[in-house]
Formats: C-alpha cells, sequence, structure tokens
C-alpha cells in the first residue's frame, strides 16, 4: 500500500512540476532559441558525425569488462563463504565471456587497423 501512496505522490508531483513550467514558462519562440548553442560559435554543417565503428566497440568492450570486473572482485572478496558453488559459477561466467571474446574476435570485432588481406 505504501509503494502505491509513494508512486501516486511522484506522478502527482511530476506532473505538477511540468505543468508550472510549462505555464510559467516562456511562449516566444524564435529563429535564434531554435538553432544549438555551440559555445557561442555558430554551427556550421550537419550535427551528425560518423564515429568509426571501432569507437563503439572501444566503449562497448569497456562496459562489458568493467561489468565484468565488478562481478569477479566482489566474487574474491567472498570466495570463502561462497565454497564450491560459487567456483562453479564463477568459472561457468569466466568461460562464457572468454567464449564470447573468441567469438567476436574470429568475427574480427578486435581487428581495427589496416590488415594484410585488405592490400
Amino acid at each position: 500500500m505504501a509503494l502505491v501512496i509513494y508512486t501516486a505522490v511522484a506522478v502527482v508531483l511530476i506532473g505538477v512540476l511540468l505543468l508550472a513550467a510549462w505555464w510559467l514558462g516562456a511562449k516566444t519562440r524564435s529563429e535564434n532559441k531554435g538553432m544549438a548553442y555551440e559555445s557561442g560559435v555558430i554551427p556550421t554543417g550537419s550535427a551528425r558525425l560518423a564515429y568509426p565503428v571501432p569507437f563503439y566497440l572501444v566503449a562497448i568492450f569497456f562496459i562489458v569488462f568493467d561489468v565484468e570486473a565488478v562481478f569477479i572482485f566482489t566474487w574474491a572478496a567472498a570466495w570463502d563463504l561462497l565454497g564450491l558453488a560459487g567456483m562453479i559459477h564463477i568459472t561457468f561466467f569466466i568461460v562464457v565471456l572468454l567464449l564470447g571474446l573468441v567469438w567476436l574476435w574470429l568475427k574480427g570485432g578486435l581487428d581495427w587497423g589496416p590488415s594484410r588481406e585488405q592490400k
């Protein structure tokens, strides 16, 4: 029951704040207000930049291996309490991650520079 009341109060509060912002906010529109702000410099060209794919791969690798490190460090802090079941679980976790890394390697996800076949 408390969760329902808390959710209702949160939804009503958010609704009241959004309504107040809409009602009290400025209603005028101009071309200058619609422009992107680039530290005082008038933007030119397209806002879409084509980042190379390896940039995104590095970001995803970082997230995956950062989360992996958190799980492994947590397991290492409590390894004596987890016993054999904990060892089996973390071994399975690491094996699955290694298989994913091998699959990524075989698919060419780690080939970021020019390769000998492309010459």
